[in-house]
């Protein structure tokens, strides 16, 4: 069915990509048509019969998830992993980060999708570490690209995790190409992973003992380099503090509450691709922020911000400028994929007008524009339902009526005209030409399936006649009265 090919090699990197037999084409469209039926029964009924096709088990752990069936949901995820891993070419190793994906070829986004929605259940299970892993391999599959942004919840996992030093130390080496200080998530976690760095260096000089304080007592930092980091993060995007706080059920004071910097102008300030980035943030990252101890150090950086902007700091007008010039326009696909995918509340995606009207589906949310296709669906036959008069006279009656398929077809202005020898009759047109077929010969009807098609048409009439039954007629008061003297 599926099998993974090497494309190229570049240096060390290997570009792969999975194939699907003829075989395996032919179930996919099958799929397909049962998708567009909108009935999950028709998805059922394919996986009985073919119950390792991965896309089948991708869109019916969706529906799954809605039935808040959620270990079942997860066990088919995990049998399409289980599906693909088996097909792994041998130099597709998961574990050296040198293997490739290209997402635009749609037979290698089940993988994409299935590492996905995989991580999120076993986040959920309480296995962050695992998480954080699999983040690293759904990003190393197309780290250029990143079509599911699975940069958009690294520092999530990471911060879950505890790997504070591996996020820095990512912040450190990408920030040049990537500019990760652009996204409000790598911009609050990075300070929050610098401040639970110096809180854990500060136990260990203090002489606690614990694996989180023995874990981190290497790392030279201090937390004036996360206080600076996490002010110019607030300067940068002053929309976060008031849904995050309100998320985290905390009440802002009325310094911060009545500021302009920092009340509902910040919010209603903020471009609409700007918002949902923040949105999912606020959305995925507040319970790391309602600690105690990092309440009570955002609450004092909050207060140093409101006094670098009441001063006239000139990074704040800055800041500002830059939210004008950089979030602008439409979101981008991978992110929009990744809303949807991430399914938070908080993130409320818009569509732009090409995609709102169009149908999305778990299996494939929003392919990319710039398709690879290696096979194509073919036409399917759309069988021509009748429409005539007559039909829709008796269906109107008798809505089981089907008018025989002989008889749908036939043109009221055509003659019957003598055929050949052997009875059979041909359509003639009111012009005199012979009406033709796909290969020019003549259309020809037989005489008998044309009486039988009468007959059927007459017995339905009958069947119709037949189960009409009036209402029998109720005595009147006359004949009542009538009765009632002729008793006396």
């Amino acid at each position: 069915g599926i099998s993974m090919e090497l494309v190229e090699t570049r240096g060390e990197v290997h570009h792969f990509t999975f194939e699907h037999s003829k075989a395996y084409q032919a179930i996919q469209f099958q799929f397909l048509d049962a998708v567009e039926t909108f009935n999950p029964d028709n998805i059922v009924a394919l996986l009985n019969i073919h119950p390792l096709h991965v896309d089948s088990l991708i869109q019916f752990s969706d529906v799954c998830k809605m039935g808040e069936d959620l270990q079942m949901a997860a066990e088919l995820i995990e049998r399409a992993l289980y599906c693909l891993e088996s097909c792994f070419h041998p130099l597709f190793n998961v574990t050296q980060g040198t293997g490739r994906l290209d997402y635009r070829r749609p037979e290698n986004r089940s993988l994409f999708l299935a590492l996905f929605k995989h991580l999120h259940f076993v986040g959920q299970r309480g296995c962050p570490r695992t998480a954080l892993e699999f983040c690293k391999l759904l990003l190393g599959l197309d780290p250029e690209n990143d079509p599911l942004c699975a940069t958009l919840m690294l520092d999530y996992f990471a911060l879950r995790a505890d790997q504070y030093q591996y996020l820095v130390r990512l912040y450190h080496e990408w920030e040049p190409s990537r500019n990760l200080s652009q996204l409000p998530n790598f911009a609050f976690s990075v300070p929050l992973a610098l401040f639970q760095l110096a809180r854990a260096q500060r136990d260990h000089q203090g002489g606690a003992t614990g694996a989180h304080a023995d874990r981190h007592a290497g790392t030279p930092v201090s937390e004036e380099d996360a206080d600076r980091m996490l002010q110019d993060s607030l300067i940068m995007f002053p929309g976060v503090l008031t849904p995050l706080l309100d998320k985290c059920g905390i009440q802002p004071d009325a310094e911060v509450s009545k500021h302009h910097f920092f009340g509902l102008a910040a919010q209603a300030q903020q471009s609409p691709a700007l918002s949902q980035l923040v949105s999912l943030f606020v959305g995925r990252h507040f319970g790391l922020w309602k600690e105690p101890e990092v309440l009570a150090w955002l609450e004092r950086n909050v207060r140093v911000v409101l006094q670098r902007v009441d001063r006239g700091d000139p990074l704040v007008a800055d800041s500002e400028a830059k939210r004008k010039r950089r979030y602008q326009g439409a979101t981008p696909r991978n992110i929009s994929r990744h809303i949807l995918l991430s399914n938070i509340k908080e993130a409320n995606l818009t569509l732009p007008q090409d995609l709102a009207n169009a149908p999305i589906f778990g299996f494939d949310p929003l392919p990319p524009v710039d398709n690879i296709v290696s096979y194509t669906r073919p036409p399917r036959t759309v069988q021509v339902t009748d429409q005539s008069m007559v039909s829709a006279f008796f269906r109107s009656l008798l809505p089981s009526f089907n008018l025989p398929r002989e008889v749908v077809g036939i043109a009221v202005d055509d003659r019957l005209v003598p055929g050949n020898d052997d009875g059979d009759l041909q359509h003639e047109d009111v012009g005199g030409a012979a009406g033709a077929a796909n290969d020019g010969a003549p259309h020809v009807v037989d005489a008998g399936d044309l009486r039988r098609s009468v007959t059927s048409l007459l017995e339905a009439m009958r069947d119709l006649l037949n189960n009409i039954h009036l209402p029998s007629d109720a005595p009147n008061d006359g004949d009542m009265d009538s009765d009632d003297e002729h008793e006396d």
